[in-house]
């Protein structure tokens, strides 16, 4: 995206990745949940999340050690004009499906295609914005852009290459458990039961060994297993028991204390810290801006402070987690702690009369005194309330007409975690005169409900990554905000945000790709959409002792493309 990158023409592998690591072994992986779709490219159905990632191949990939940078995969060039307004792919010759039939530039614009008009929304945005999709070679492929976005190139370059002749007759869209995807990746679905485990396994005559640099290092493991629990306390068990040989905690206190077991007694289970330098995202609570009743930000505000998050992450995490201080914070993206200044000050200035307060002067959340009662922050929230025009009256909050505040947590079976912050918040709630209830629901419900925007608070997570572009319109874009099964969960419409995003997208140097998104991560936090919780600096991964990773890390750490891609297993 920016100058050149880091790696030059021929280079031996990843920094991150061992190229003379050995093939051979598992892994076996948990999820929490359930799944009745092999297609993660489509709305409809519950898909085990990795298969988007490990059962299909791309044109590029993603160096996990430079944000914004991407390497060949499946194509070995790919040319750009100064201006950005096309892109041309040149497809390696080498390049295979796992049924031996070669990827031609006929399976890659079928791909481009049917993504970007019935394929997840994530995909149709780009589709949009491309003038004229041709072939200009027998292994090359253009893309003409009809509208300005630098980004545009690097897009297209990520977007899964499926196989044409494998869907013809087929409906693309429904497609669930009856369709095994040929892929062009190293791994194939080898096995399957809906709702209880997948198993892929690496091709043995996959095209690109030997050939892509990129993939030198990267799935080593000759079976990656997922088997599916219906709560996190199964799953633990399951680990403990030897079912699966890696597992990831999310809660430090857990992580110092249950993990204990025999197996990590004798050594035959290993704990492994992995550190990262990405941003924060955000995790919390997030209230639906659809309602009225949270469209007054002093609502949302008074919800955020009666939030006993010191308590809470005592309560749950034993030593405190850091919380997460806006959707960027521990980065060099995050917002600065005080007012506005510089190129960021001036790309604010103009929406200065509709910003929220604390956008332009600086933001920070309310804290708690750590007590369980909370007092103050009660007082605060009760107050914040008032402004808002609901008071207590006869213990409850009510309005003016007598209608009584209150709203429904919606939350998915299994989410343990998720239930014990909510049992605290509901009880400071009801302390406020508040009419709170919690829902929880099968994923496949939950799923339905989040994806129809049918709910008024519900748990929520977004990573973010150090290379934010176009889909930041998906998180908290207006369109996004009414378009059935986006990611706009608090349903964000600000055009101050989006054009922060714009000119993110469209920065001309990193100085003012810095300073755009500090912009936005403002707005964002400013906007008291979510009741932030704590994030992870770091990844906690038990994991048998013969998964292996190399010493050297990502920037991103434990991310997508870490594990398994880099793992391999040793006796």
């Amino acid at each position: 995206m920016y100058g050149e990158p880091a790696l030059p023409d021929g280079f031996e592998a990843l920094p991150y990745a061992d190229p003379e690591a050995p093939k051979g072994g598992r892994i076996v992986q948990g999820e929490v949940g359930s799944f009745d779709s092999l297609n993660p490219h489509i709305l409809k159905g519950r898909v085990p999340w990795q298969l988007r990632f490990l059962a299909h191949e791309s044109l590029m990939g993603r160096s996990y050690d430079e944000p914004f940078t991407l390497y060949g995969v499946l194509a070995e060039s790919i040319e750009v004009p100064e201006d950005r307004s096309w892109v041309e792919f040149t497809l390696r010759p080498e390049a295979r499906f796992s049924d031996g039939s070669p990827v031609t530039v006929e399976d890659v614009l079928w791909s481009y295609s049917t993504l970007g008009t019935v394929g997840h929304p994530r995909y149709q945005g780009s589709w949009g914005k491309i003038d004229t999709a041709t072939i200009t070679g027998e292994r090359t492929v253009r893309f003409t852009f009809n509208t300005r976005d630098d980004e545009l190139p690097l897009i297209l370059g990520l977007r899964p290459i499926l196989k044409k002749a494998q869907w013809d007759g087929l409906d693309f869209a429904e497609s669930g458990v009856d369709v095994i995807p040929i892929s062009s990746a190293p791994y194939v679905i080898s096995d399957f039961e809906a709702g209880r485990f997948v198993t892929l396994t690496r091709n043995p005559d996959y095209w690109g060994d030997g050939v892509v640099p990129y993939m030198k290092g990267r799935a080593n493991l000759d079976e990656i297993r997922m088997e599916f629990f219906t709560d996190g306390t199964a799953m633990f068990e399951a680990f403990k028991a030897g079912i699966l040989n890696t597992m990831r905690e999310t809660n430090a206190q857990k992580w110092d204390t249950s993990y204990d077991f025999p197996a990590v007694q004798s050594g035959d289970v290993v704990k492994s810290i992995i550190p990262h330098e990405r941003p924060s995202g955000m995790w919390g609570l997030v209230m639906n801006t659809r309602l009225e009743k949270f469209q007054d930000w002093r609502v949302r505000e008074a919800l955020i402070t009666a939030f006993n998050y010191e308590f809470i992450n005592q309560t749950i995490n034993g030593e405190g987690l850091p919380r997460a201080a806006s959707y960027f914070s521990n980065s060099v993206l995050g917002m600065d702690a005080g007012p506005a200044t510089g190129k960021v000050a001036e790309l604010l200035a103009p929406f200065a009369d509709t910003l929220l307060p604390g956008a332009i002067e600086g933001y920070a959340l309310p804290a708690g005194d750590g007590t369980e009662r909370n007092r103050r922050s009660i007082r605060n929230a009760l107050a914040l309330m008032a402004e808002a025009g609901w008071t207590l009256q006869d213990g409850a909050l009510k309005n003016a007409d007598g209608e009584t505040f209150g709203f429904n947590i919606l939350l998915a079976a299994g989410s343990n975690e998720w239930g014990q912050i909510t049992d605290i918040y509901v009880a400071a709630l009801e302390r406020m005169g508040i009419d709170v209830s919690v829902s929880v629901v099968d994923s496949a419900e939950y799923k339905e409900r989040t994806n129809a925007f049918d709910f008024e608070m519900t748990n929520y997570g977004r990573g973010l990554s150090l290379s934010p572009g176009n889909e930041q319109n998906l998180y908290w874009g207006s369109e996004s905000a009414d378009t059935e099964g986006s990611r706009n969960l608090m349903g964000v419409k600000s055009p101050a945000a989006e054009a922060m995003i714009e000119a993110l997208l469209t920065s001309e140097s990193q100085d003012d790709f810095l300073a755009a998104t500090k912009a936005l991560d403002r707005i964002l936090t400013s906007g008291r959409y979510v009741i932030p919780i704590w994030f992870n600096p770091v990844s906690r991964i038990a994991h048998a002792k013969e998964l292996k990773y190399p010493e050297s890390l990502p920037m991103y750490g434990d991310w997508i493309g870490f594990q398994p891609d880099v793992w391999w297993f040793e006796e």
